[in-house]
């Protein structure tokens, strides 16, 4: 029984390990025990504090706010510097001095209340304190002489240039070059109208310029092909000089399609008195003397006066609202009260039977147009001519009349170049015309030969051939020579009608007689005397008026109609309408695919 099977022995064997691998495997267990869990010894080792001294880290970008907080943190504080105004700067006391609003008040008076969105709010020279290796803050901030962004009038979207003539006084070295042709530029690509208020050089050159950047330039002109483009594209670009406007300030705000100054801070010069007296000898002239309103707004560099700055702010909000934000749109539409078909019987007896008498063209055409809606360009120049803008039933129009208080509306250079001007601004901005003529001829005498009054004259008519806007003529009276036909036959077909008290032809009767008849007139006062020719000279004088008669000028459809001055309002606007919803229409799909492309520079 004590004998094992042999095959009992080798099947234990075969189940049971080696020593020497059961050991191996125990101490692997081992060491992976010692890993997991530490021994009181080193747990009492990693209890000691570590009084090893740990060098800082360097700060990385991690180190900084998440939510970029010290980035606007500056952009604040720099907005919050510009938008305050040192008043201990000399430059800003004499602003004040000078009883000129600051920069920024000038904005926040001319838009509408929080409509203003700044561009280039941060631009300017700043001081900055260094907090540590990546962190700054600024200690000190001078903005840029020029503040620009967006703003509403009226409600009505448009870009603004500003000039701070406080900061070295509107120069170059106050980095308004790139800010203004920059809007200048967005102007274009966004279709909106540009407000300047001028008051400096408005990025002009100063001759500490040189020492600044170490040399002498040759001088550019910044921005004026976008400038063209504005001009020729209908895109409202419209100026106030609410100070001394000097050089390139000067250029850039006559180059407006309109321009205001308030008379009592505004001027504008090439070059101001001390540089004029260097070079003509002419000592103590005062900004006005060499360039204020009485310059400037008398000789149609600037079109119009304003009593002050908030005068000069109303008449930008005014002219704007006549016009479209480009020469693709049409003019805007108002609502109106003033009935359309007004019957208006003053003009009944408006026009003087007695020929030699004046009358009052801006009430004739203010009792035609919608009521209060009559804005003229250009009162104090070119005083011949009336132009402006106005509504009809609410529409914008331009207007176009001869001023029978001066010159009796002939026209002479001056007026000329006025209605030239019109025509061209009524053409960029799809305005139909409405005009009212009583035009004896060119203005006639040394005076107005001298003034090259027949070549201004010729621009006329070149302007008036040229233009492609709709003209509807309103003879009230005189309608003489080569001035009359210039004035109503540049449209075909004609639109045009006249009044009772119309007269036509070739010479006006006075002069026209003693020329036409001369010879008869001198043999007469040779034989028979001075009464006699007195005498035939007044038969001649009464057939001529019986036969001049406007109605024998219907007769042969020579006038197309001649109609109750009474009802000129409900016709013209009638007219208007039909302009609008016919003309206008397709005027703007010929601009949009080019094929009519007015010019107004």
């Amino acid at each position: 029984m004590g004998n094992k099977d042999p095959k009992d022995g080798e099947a234990s064997l075969a189940t049971s390990p080696p020593k020497d691998q059961t050991s191996t495997a125990s101490q692997r267990v081992a060491q992976v025990n010692d890993h997991l869990t530490p021994t009181s010894s080193q747990q009492d080792q990693k209890q000691q504090p570590n009084t090893t001294r740990r060098r800082r880290k360097p700060k990385t970008d991690n180190d900084l706010p998440a939510d970029w907080s010290d980035i606007r943190s500056q952009l604040t504080t720099l907005r919050s510097l510009a938008a305050t105004p040192d008043t201990t700067r000399t430059g800003y006391i004499r602003q004040k001095q000078a009883g000129k609003l600051w920069v920024r008040e000038r904005v926040d008076q001319l838009f509408d209340t929080g409509s203003v969105r700044e561009i280039g709010s941060a631009t300017g020279s700043v001081d900055w304190k260094q907090l540590d290796a990546l962190r700054e803050e600024p200690k000190a901030f001078t903005p840029s002489n020029n503040v620009q962004g967006f703003g509403k009038l009226r409600g009505r979207e448009v870009l603004f240039t500003a000039d701070d003539f406080s900061l070295r006084a509107g120069h170059a070295d106050g980095a308004l070059w790139a800010k203004t042709t920059y809007l200048e530029k967005l102007a274009v690509a966004l279709k909106l109208p540009i407000v300047k208020l001028v008051d400096g050089s408005s990025g002009g050159g100063s001759v500490s310029t040189i020492r600044t950047e170490g040399y002498s330039y040759v001088p550019p002109f910044h921005g004026m092909d976008a400038i063209m483009k504005q001009l020729n594209g209908g895109i409202p670009n419209i100026g106030a000089v609410l100070g001394p406007a000097i050089g390139l300030g000067a250029a850039r705000v006559v180059s407006c399609h309109f321009s205001v100054m308030a008379g009592d801070v505004g001027s504008l010069f090439n070059a101001g008195p001390k540089v004029v007296a260097g070079a003509t000898f002419e000592e103590d002239l005062s900004f006005g003397d060499l360039g204020g309103p009485g310059v400037h707004c008398a000789n149609g560099t600037i079109d119009n006066l304003a009593e002050n700055e908030q005068g000069a702010f109303e008449q930008l909000r005014s002219v704007l609202g006549y016009l479209p934000n480009c020469g693709t749109r049409v003019p805007p539409v108002l609502e109106v009260q003033d009935p359309v078909d007004r019957i208006c019987e003053d003009l009944r007896s408006i026009i003087p039977r007695r020929r030699e008498r004046m009358y009052d063209s801006r009430r004739l055409i203010s009792n035609v147009v919608d009521e209060g809606s009559f804005f003229e360009i250009g009162p104090l120049w070119g005083k011949t001519a009336i132009v402006g803008l106005a509504r009809l039933g609410g529409k914008p129009i331009g207007i176009i009349a001869n001023n029978a208080e001066v010159l009796s509306g002939a026209l002479d250079a001056s007026g000329s170049q006025k209605i030239l001007r019109h025509l061209k601004f009524c053409d960029v901005f799809n305005l139909p015309i409405v005009q009212f003529v009583d035009v004896p001829g060119y203005a006639i005498g040394t005076v107005a030969e001298k003034q090259a009054t027949m070549r201004w004259g010729v621009e006329l008519t070149k302007t008036y051939f040229t233009t492609t806007v709709p003209i509807f003529s309103v003879i009230v009276r005189k309608a003489y020579g080569v001035a009359g036909s210039l004035m109503l036959d540049a449209r075909d077909p004609h639109m045009r009608v006249g009044w009772p008290s119309g007269e036509w032809g070739s010479l006006p009767l006075d002069g026209g007689i003693d020329v036409g008849h001369a010879a008869e007139l001198r043999k007469i006062e040779k034989e028979q005397g001075l009464e006699a020719r007195k005498a035939r000279y007044k038969e001649l004088d009464e057939e001529y008026r019986r036969l001049m008669n406007p109605v024998r000028t219907a007769n042969h459809f020579s006038i197309e109609e001649i109609i109750d001055p009474a009802y000129t309002r409900a016709l013209v606007e009638r007219w208007t309408r039909h302009m609008y919803e016919n003309d206008l229409p397709e005027r703007v799909t010929l601009r949009l695919c080019g094929k009519l492309q007015p010019t107004y520079a």
